[in-house]
């Protein structure tokens, strides 16, 4: 008994028994050795098995793909250029207000469109963080 509270403690522990029946789905990975060894090493941090670690993993509503990566930042840079033609509009309003004295009413939507778009660099730089 002593054994078992101390693999409870410092071990591996078995998963429990599922209500629902284990040979639903099975999936094989094929990887090269290097990643292997990594998620070999990842498992061993973790304190599980390779497939332990892999459901788990895959099962984590916070995973990014590479993929969701390269869509975040493709956004970031036609974010990037719908900016820079805002900051070109906002510059054309700032000299007009300074050449006529009068701001222009126009001005409302460009200053709206900036911080739309403002928020949206935020949110996107926030997934990219994983927040």
């Amino acid at each position: 008994m002593p054994e078992q509270n101390e693999r409870k403690l410092f071990g591996r522990q078995r998963r429990a028994n599922s209500a629902t029946p284990r040979d639903a789905g099975r999936y094989v990975v094929k990887t090269n050795a290097d990643e292997d060894a990594k998620l070999r090493a990842r498992a061993v941090v973790a304190g599980v098995t390779v497939p332990r670690f892999l459901v788990e993993a895959g099962m984590n509503a916070n995973v990014q793909t590479s993929t969701d990566q390269k869509q975040l930042i493709a956004e970031l840079f036609a974010l990037s250029r719908t900016m820079g033609t805002v900051a070109n509009n906002v510059n054309q309003l700032a000299r007009y207000a300074n050449t006529e004295g009068v701001f222009p009413a126009e001005a409302e939507r460009v200053v709206a469109e900036y911080r739309s778009l403002s928020a949206r660099i935020d949110d996107t730089i926030r997934k990219l963080a994983g927040a």
